[in-house]
């Protein structure tokens, strides 16, 4: 008996029958992490829902998503209601939701966010970027050379700056070995410093093929890293911690090409637009200088120059006198002047000097006997008036009127009273005129 031979189509059909005429895949409850989330711009969502062995597409469409308490993202973990149907053109057999809750963050997610936390308490996604070249002659390229990203990434360079060459170092963007073989490419390229610049990513895929790009040592290494880094991982809507350690993150690969190269189209007319303003320069600048020409010989100073310099002129002639004036008066105040220096000049000539010293000598010398003579005559009768005071207190004068100085001959003794004599004593009397040797024979008290 021939078997029956099904067209694709048919086989379809049979699947979606089975799949619909069963009550449970019509209302079921699916627990799992989203990857590969796309919200499209017409609202529907699509996303692959998985656990650690296994992954359903699932569609969630826009009059059901509206609904929606909180927004999804890669990594959560979410609770779906909904159903199991099948999608005619690839066969493919996808949930259908009708409602979706939040339960949880995936595993993958709680590592990631951990790992953030860590290195931007360090400092890793603070550090100061380093600036893109503006027209790089080398751009080194670390990523598989397999995938879609490294023709994209090259065919845009190609396009846009064919002057760049371009290094590719080809790594696994995937799997065990693939964060170790991207961060000994970028320490490797920083050690032989053969480019200007990097570009180390990939193209999409879920959160799980881009988890190479979220390895500690790859961040640290891009963090590390001497030369600038685009980050170009996934798509628009991927995020990875390599985004934040590089210098730029690009939303895509061809993104990162473009950030990395002027467009050659771009220079082209701006060089031909400063050529052409190049050219203009010299005419405009002529015209700017003659058109500012004739505007100063339109001004009234230049059509009637003298009516400028007539008060110009006045003020010359008033200080043309006042200066004539003040040299007159200078001129007649320092000849004076230099006649007194002159005057002085010869009284100070030595045989000028001399003469006035001897006259000076002699008249003080007249002065000085003069003086001496005048003083001379003062003593002398200074000394008259003296000696005629002297005389009249002189006990030589007394004793000229009658009196005489009695002496004791013993011990040559003034005698003031009779109590100092006895009778028969010897005595001198002393006269104006001579002395006499004399015996008491009597005295008498003074009554």
């Amino acid at each position: 008996m021939a078997k029956e031979v099904w067209t694709v189509r048919q086989l379809v059909a049979h699947l979606t029958s089975l799949v619909t005429k069963d009550p449970k895949s019509q209302s079921l409850r699916v627990e799992g992490e989203i990857s590969n989330f796309t919200h499209h711009a017409s609202g529907h969502m699509y996303f692959t829902l998985k656990d650690e062995s296994a992954r359903m597409r699932v569609v969630f469409f826009a009059r059901f998503a509206r609904y929606l308490l909180f927004k999804p993202k890669n990594g959560d973990r979410v609770t779906i209601r909904g159903q199991l149907d099948v999608y005619d053109r690839d066969g493919q057999v996808q949930i259908r939701a009708l409602e979706m809750r939040n339960s949880g963050q995936g595993d993958l997610f709680t590592r990631f966010q951990s790992l953030k936390e860590q290195l931007e308490k360090e400092g890793v996604f603070q550090r100061e970027k380093l600036p893109l070249p503006s027209h790089p002659k080398r751009i080194g390229l670390i990523t598989s050379p397999y995938g879609a990203a490294v023709r994209d990434i090259i065919t845009t360079l190609q396009r846009r700056y064919p002057q760049a060459n371009v290094l590719l170092y080809p790594v696994q963007v995937q799997g065990d070995v693939a964060a170790w073989e991207i961060s000994q490419a970028i320490e490797e390229m920083n050690r032989r410093v053969e480019v200007d610049v990097l570009i180390v990513g990939r193209g999409g895929g879920s959160i799980e093929e881009l988890w190479a790009f979220n390895e500690e040592m790859v961040v640290r290494s891009i963090a590390n890293s001497t030369i600038p880094i685009i980050s170009a991982v996934g798509h628009e809507t991927d995020t990875t911690l390599s985004d934040f350690a590089a210098d730029v993150r690009a939303a895509t690969p061809t993104a990162a090409a473009e950030l990395a190269v002027p467009n050659q189209e771009d220079l082209k007319m701006r060089f031909s637009s400063l050529a052409s303003r190049l050219a203009l320069l010299p005419k405009k600048l002529l015209d700017s200088r003659r058109t500012e020409v004739n505007r100063l010989i339109e001004r009234p100073i230049f059509q009637h120059p003298n009516r400028r310099l007539i008060p110009h002129q006045e003020k010359f002639q008033y200080l043309t006198k006042r200066l004539n004036q003040g040299l007159a008066a200078n001129y007649s105040r320092e000849e004076r002047r230099l006649e007194r220096f002159i005057h002085q000049l010869e009284s100070r000539q030595p045989r000028t000097q001399v003469t006035n010293a001897k006259a000076k000598l002699e008249r003080i010398s007249r002065e000085k006997d003069f003086l001496f003579q005048q003083s001379l005559e003062q003593k002398e009768k200074q000394f008259e008036r003296l000696v005629t005071r002297l005389e009249s207190v002189s006990p030589l004068a007394v004793m000229k009127r009658g009196y005489s100085l009695v002496y004791r001959l013993s011990g040559n003794k003034l005698v003031t009273s009779a109590e100092q004599v006895n009778p028969g004593d010897l005595i001198d009397v002393q006269l104006a005129e001579g002395k006499l040797k004399c015996q008491v024979w009597k005295k008498e008290e003074e009554t």
